[in-house]
């Protein structure tokens, strides 16, 4: 699935040669680079010149504030199969599109590690980023029907033990325990 990834917004105008502020969305800003394409609503904007420091960009053929204007607010769009090809993650390092549709899930048998009885616990709809990466997860149904919140949230450094992006799976721990602190 090629999924398109909001990852910047077009800013008010700098200077009188078409330069914009731009308002980064993603992590990785070395996505921006002159030459470099990216989708927007109904055109496609090409990066002519880029000062990342300083959140600055010109793009092909917009040369003065007036053109530039006519680009305030637009969102610059890439896609999940394009991203993967030019950004290199560390190990354990995961693409905020690859989380969001997984199933999360904790062992519930004595909460012994090797145990293979596991609680489906919801489904990631979204990442929140205040100090850390929360995931907003959407209670399984089965879950909610029993008196539990309809969605919580899981800290992902602190709650996750294993992920298998492939097979669209979290393994959590401590996660149960924060569901039912807001039974």
């Amino acid at each position: 699935m090629n999924k398109k990834i909001p990852i910047a917004k077009i800013g008010k105008t700098y200077g009188v040669k078409g330069w914009q502020k731009l308002h980064l969305l993603t992590d990785f800003p070395e996505q921006f680079k002159p030459n470099a394409t990216f989708e927007s609503y109904r055109i496609d904007l090409t990066i002519e010149k880029i000062d990342i420091k300083r959140n600055l960009v010109k793009f092909k053929g917009i040369n003065t504030p007036e053109e530039a204007k006519k680009l305030i607010n637009r969102v610059l769009y890439t896609t999940s199969e394009k991203t993967k090809e030019e950004i290199k993650l560390k190990e354990n390092e995961y693409f905020w599109f690859e989380i969001i549709g997984c199933e999360v899930m904790e062992n519930i048998e004595n909460r012994q590690v090797g145990s293979s009885k596991f609680q489906v616990l919801g489904k990631v709809v979204d990442i929140e980023r205040v100090d850390v990466d929360y995931m907003v997860i959407k209670t399984n149904e089965e879950l909610v029907n029993k008196g539990y919140a309809k969605r919580f949230l899981i800290d992902f450094k602190r709650n996750v033990e294993n992920v298998d992006v492939e097979n669209k799976k979290i393994y959590a721990k401590g996660a149960i325990d924060i569901l039912e602190s807001l039974k």
